[in-house]
């Protein structure tokens, strides 16, 4: 974790500080070595939220991307359960940053219990992960509708590693890593690829979205891209390609009918 309770206050660890869990009350050791980010941990193996995990620097560098009131916010639902979710925005927006791997399991109940969230996964954490990424892009298409850096694929999983396929909330893969403090959220940064939650017509959604756009869209809005906005206008879109590729084929076949070959009789009737 990054902040425990330091006389009630949130604050990073630090050797000095003598600190308690927000979730749990129960003493934490700040962890201060020169292997890992800086973190509090529980004493012993103990952890009040057992989705929990060891930061990374990439987790540390995205969470910095937002103010800390937003860090680790606990949630509570209707029966109590409660999980810490990395980043919440003012707008109840939850964003989860995952490096390492996820049961299909968990990743289920991560987005039964925060409901409105998205996913950013480390694509760089596995070497096959971006060049199978780079190799699938060649199966990208534009969809039907003007739709700036958004691209249809009937084939999804020469893309993305395939325990993210079935999601059912957005997940923005980053191929690119941490940056300087100073260009996380620059122009300059790689783009996240979006896989959307939803296919039509048996095609995956993907946009393209640059770092600024996803901080900018994360900080002010309920959702980072308009699911269900874009999801309809792919959908009608398809549709229309569709009926009018079954139309030509019908008028193709009727203006060029299967030839029958012609059949010759033999005559009864004798030559001689």
């Amino acid at each position: 974790m990054r902040f425990a309770l330091v006389n009630n206050m949130r604050c990073e660890a630090s050797p000095s500080l003598i600190a308690f869990c927000p979730g749990c009350s129960q003493p934490m050791i700040a962890k201060c070595g020169t292997q890992r980010v800086r973190h509090w941990a529980h004493r012993g193996n103990r952890n009040c939220d057992p989705w929990w995990e060891p930061e990374t620097l990439w987790h540390r560098a995205w969470k910095n991307s937002f103010p800390p009131e937003w860090q680790e916010v606990i949630r509570r639902d209707e029966a109590d359960e409660k999980h810490i979710a990395d980043v919440m925005t003012e707008n109840g927006l939850v964003i989860e940053f995952q490096h390492s791997h996820l049961p299909m399991q968990e990743m289920a109940a991560r987005e039964s219990f925060h409901r409105n969230m998205v996913w950013v996964v480390d694509g760089t954490r596995l070497k096959k992960d971006e060049p199978r990424f780079i190799e699938g892009r060649r199966h990208f298409r534009l969809p039907p509708v003007p739709l700036k850096g958004v691209f249809v694929t009937s084939s999804p999983a020469h893309c993305f590693p395939f325990s993210w396929l079935n999601c059912t909330m957005p997940v923005f893969f980053d191929f690119e890593g941490i940056g300087t403090a100073s260009d996380m959220s620059g122009q300059n940064r790689g783009m996240l690829w979006c896989l959307l939650p939803e296919r039509v017509e048996g095609q995956a959604i993907i946009a393209a979205v640059s770092r600024e756009v996803f901080l900018d869209g994360a900080r002010k809005r309920e959702q980072i891209i308009p699911i269900r906005a874009v999801v309809e206008m792919i959908a009608v879109g398809l549709r229309r390609e569709r009926a009018v590729a079954e139309l030509n084929a019908r008028r193709s076949a009727y203006a060029h009918p299967p030839s029958r070959g012609r059949t010759f009789r033999r005559s009864r009737r004798s030559r001689y």
